[in-house]
C-alpha cells in the first residue's frame, strides 16, 4: 500500500548563499528519462517548439503528425552530431491537444521514440518533457476543480504518462482572472489576493492529482508550473509601455510563492522554463530549474537575457514554430544555439570558472531594469528568505512584494538602478500599498468582494 503522502513545509533555504547559486547544480538532481540526471553538475538545452501558422484539425491532422516527426527527428540529429551530453524536449500542447487527449498522446509517443532510438544508437541521454495546456479556464467565472474541461485536463495528464512522458509541467490559471483585471489597472491588493489566495489553493489541489498521476506512473516526474500567465504577462505588458517595470518586478517575486506550492506538493523540478521564478525555487526547494533568456526572442522579447541563465540547469527557447530558415528548421537551429550556451557554462564549470561566467552574465542585465535586479541571485536568497519566513501563501506572497520592493528602493538610492520620476513614483505607491494590505486575507476578500466576486467561483478554492 502506497503511503500517504504529507505536503512539505519549507521552513528553511536548501541554499542559503549566494555563492551557491550557480548554474548546473543543484542540492536535489533529478534523475529521468533515458539516463539523464539534471543539477547534477551539467547545464542541457531543452528545446521547445510548435507548430507554423495552421489549423489543427481532423484534416489536418496527418500534416500536425509530419510536423513533430521532423521536428523529433531534425533536433535529436543535431544534438548528436554536436555530442552534446543530454538533451531535454518540451512538448507544449496547444489547447486541441489537451481538449483531445489522444492528440496529445500521439505525438507523445511520436517525439518519444526518436528519443529512444538517438539512445539506443548513440547512447544520448534524453527526457521528455509533456506540458498540456490548462482548459479549465472556460466559462465565467471559470469553475476548476469540477466540469468537462477539469475532467479532460486531468486524462490529458494520465494519457501523456502512459504514452512515454518522462517529466509532466503546466501553466496553471488558478486567480488569473481575478490577476488580469487587477494587474491593468495596479490593483495592489487585488493582485495580492490572486497570487497570494486563489492561485495556491488552485495549486495546491491540481498539484496534488498531477503527483498522483506520477506516483501511478513510476519513472514520470512531477516537474513544475509556472507564473507565465501572471508574472509574464506584467513583463509583456511592461515591454509595451502598458504598466510600470517596476510593477512587473514586484509580481515576478510575489508569484514565486504561489509556485512553491507546487513542490510542496510533491513535484521534483525540473520547473518550467518560462518560470522566471524558478531560482527562488532552487533557493528554498533545492531543485533543478529550467530558465530561458536571450535564446527565446523567438518567442518574445525580455530585459533577462543573460541573467536568466545565470542558475539554470535546463536552458530552453521557449517556443519557436516549425519553420524553414536558411540553415535549416527553427527547431534544429535553436537546438544549436542552445547547446553552444550549454557548452560554455559547462566548460565555464569544468575549470572552475562556473561562479565567474554567473557573475558575468549576473552583471551585464542586473541593473539595467527592475525586472533584471529581482533576479540576480543576491535578490533570489532575498525574496527567497522573505518567503520562508511566512508560512501561509497569502503572507509569502506579500513578504515576497515587499522584499523587492525593498532591494529595488535600495539599488535605486545606492545609484545602481536608473529609474524614471514615474517609475520612482510607482515603487513608492506599490511600497505603500504593500504596506496596508490587511494582516488577514479574508479581511483583503471581503474587501475585494463587490469589485471582483463575479470573476472567481468560491467552489474552486474551497472558498464556499
Amino acid at each position: 500500500m502506497r503511503a500517504e503522502f504529507t505536503p512539505r513545509v519549507f521552513s528553511n533555504l536548501a541554499i542559503g548563499n549566494a555563492d551557491d547559486l550557480v548554474f548546473g547544480v543543484a542540492p536535489h538532481p533529478v534523475r529521468c528519462g533515458l539516463g539523464l540526471e539534471i543539477g547534477s553538475g551539467k547545464v542541457y538545452p531543452e528545446v521547445n517548439f510548435t507548430l507554423p501558422t495552421m489549423e489543427l484539425t481532423e484534416a489536418t491532422w496527418t500534416q500536425v503528425r509530419a510536423h513533430y516527426e521532423e521536428i523529433g527527428r531534425q533536433v535529436v540529429a543535431r544534438a548528436v552530431r554536436l555530442k552534446s551530453p543530454g538533451l531535454v524536449l518540451e512538448f507544449e500542447h496547444l489547447p486541441p491537444m489537451t481538449e483531445r487527449p489522444e492528440w496529445g498522446a500521439e505525438l507523445t509517443q511520436i517525439l518519444k521514440a526518436r528519443l529512444m532510438e538517438a539512445q539506443e544508437k548513440s547512447g544520448l541521454p534524453s527526457a521528455l518533457r509533456v506540458t498540456p495546456t490548462d482548459i479549465r479556464e472556460k466559462g465565467k467565472p471559470p469553475r476548476l476543480r469540477r466540469g468537462e474541461p477539469c475532467e479532460t485536463l486531468l486524462r490529458a495528464f494520465e494519457v501523456s504518462a502512459e504514452a512515454g512522458a518522462d517529466i509532466l509541467s503546466i501553466e496553471s490559471v488558478g486567480g488569473k482572472a481575478v490577476h488580469d483585471k487587477a494587474l491593468v489597472v495596479a490593483d495592489i491588493p487585488a493582485i495580492a489576493f490572486a497570487l497570494g489566495v486563489l492561485a495556491p489553493r488552485d495549486m495546491a489541489w491540481l498539484w496534488a492529482r498531477i503527483r498522483e498521476v506520477c506516483e501511478r506512473r513510476p519513472g514520470v516526474v512531477p516537474g513544475g508550473d509556472s507564473a507565465c500567465g501572471f508574472a509574464n504577462t506584467a513583463m509583456h505588458l511592461a515591454g509595451q509601455k502598458m504598466l510600470p517595470e517596476v510593477l512587473a518586478a514586484v509580481v515576478r517575486a510575489m508569484s514565486a510563492a504561489r509556485a512553491l506550492v507546487a513542490f510542496e506538493q510533491g513535484a521534483l523540478g525540473p520547473s518550467k522554463d518560462c518560470a522566471y521564478e524558478g531560482p527562488v525555487m532552487k533557493a528554498i526547494a533545492g531543485v533543478p530549474i529550467a530558465m530561458e533568456g536571450k535564446s527565446a526572442a523567438c518567442a518574445h522579447f525580455s530585459p533577462v537575457g543573460n541573467i536568466a541563465s545565470a542558475m539554470c540547469d535546463l536552458w530552453s527557447n521557449e517556443s519557436v514554430q516549425n519553420v524553414r530558415l536558411l540553415s535549416g528548421n527553427a527547431p534544429e537551429v535553436f537546438a544549436e544555439l542552445l547547446e553552444y550556451d550549454c557548452r560554455l557554462m559547462n566548460a565555464a564549470s569544468a575549470s572552475g570558472q562556473a561562479k565567474a561566467l554567473r557573475d558575468l552574465m549576473t552583471l551585464s542585465d542586473e541593473w539595467l531594469s527592475p525586472q533584471a535586479a529581482v533576479l540576480s541571485p543576491a535578490a533570489t536568497i532575498e525574496i527567497a528568505s522573505a518567503i520562508v519566513s511566512k508560512t501561509d501563501p497569502y503572507d509569502r506572497t506579500v513578504a515576497a512584494g515587499r522584499a523587492a520592493v525593498d532591494l529595488l528602493d535600495r539599488g535605486a538610492r545606492e545609484g545602481r538602478l536608473a529609474l524614471a520620476r514615474k517609475e520612482r513614483q510607482w515603487l513608492d505607491r506599490i511600497g505603500e500599498a504593500l504596506e496596508a494590505l490587511p494582516a488577514d486575507w479574508r479581511d483583503l476578500q471581503a474587501q475585494l468582494e463587490p469589485q471582483y466576486g463575479h470573476l472567481y467561483d468560491k467552489e474552486s478554492y474551497g472558498l464556499a
